[in-house]
């Protein structure tokens, strides 16, 4: 665990022609691409259709700026230009593959929710995302309940979180201000609102209309429709499939 999120998470994004953050919510054909992280950092790129590629770090010899989320930040692109190939015959538009060097310096939390000197990688906002299994399985069977039953039930990797938990009740996590996994603190500055990308199946790239529609009816909380909440870690160490769940506010 690092102070921006799990070591090699979110260190490495797509941007296109005019330096902005390409993602699922653009070009729903992410899902069906891989990034395998490698040791020191590269990835090993794989998607239907496409030859493997391995993308080493770049050198540090200079950066580019690009927008992920109205944040304005600086990233080194990939060295080699068959990663930006790559990446552009994939979805058939011009982009590039950009990788974050300096994940202590290069961009901030939200302040209006962060302590001084928080900073993320190019995940959506904050460093981790955590839901619980039961909440999940209380989303499932308000879906099938609805007008789009046939649609569920959705599996958890259509929230993409970082961290599960299971033995809770249902909506836990709503109340969770502190919470330790194993030996490693987290505070929860926020709950999650959630976008496009979740009515996206991550097996074939097709959209759909749930969980937004259920979550629009059930979870609409201060105008936004909400599953899971945000961490944010307040210590070092290593997290581990299994390890116990401590709620400590």
């Amino acid at each position: 665990m690092e102070p921006w999120g799990l070591a090699g998470d979110r260190r490495w994004v797509v941007i296109d022609d005019r330096g902005k953050v390409v993602t699922q919510r653009q070009r729903p054909r992410l899902a069906l691409a891989a990034a395998e992280l490698l040791p020191g950092g590269g990835v090993r790129l794989s998607a239907p259709g496409m030859d493997p590629l391995t993308v080493p770090v770049p050198r540090p010899v200079g950066t580019v700026p690009m927008e992920i989320f109205r944040d304005k930040v600086e990233a080194v692109l990939a060295e080699d230009d068959a990663a930006h190939t790559w990446f552009s015959t994939f979805l058939g538009a011009d982009v590039r593959l950009a990788h974050m060097d300096d994940p202590g310096t290069r961009r901030p939390v939200d302040p209006e929710y962060a302590l001084p000197g928080e900073t993320v990688s190019f995940a959506d906002g904050y460093p981790l995302l955590v839901t619980t299994a039961a909440s999940l399985d209380a989303l499932n069977s308000l879906i099938d309940q609805g007008d789009h039953a046939g649609e569920g039930p959705l599996p958890m990797n259509r929230f993409r979180p970082n961290v599960v938990v299971s033995g809770t009740t249902a909506w836990a996590e709503d109340d969770w201000s502190r919470i330790a996994i194993g030996d490693v603190a987290f505070r929860v500055p926020k709950k999650c609102g959630r976008c496009v990308v979740t009515t996206t199946d991550q097996a074939t790239a097709e959209r759909g209309r749930e969980p937004l529609h259920t979550l629009g009816r059930h979870r609409r909380i201060d105008g936004t429709l909400v599953f899971g909440q945000n961490l944010v870690p307040l210590s070092g160490g290593t997290v581990r499939v299994g390890d116990p769940v401590t709620i400590l506010g």
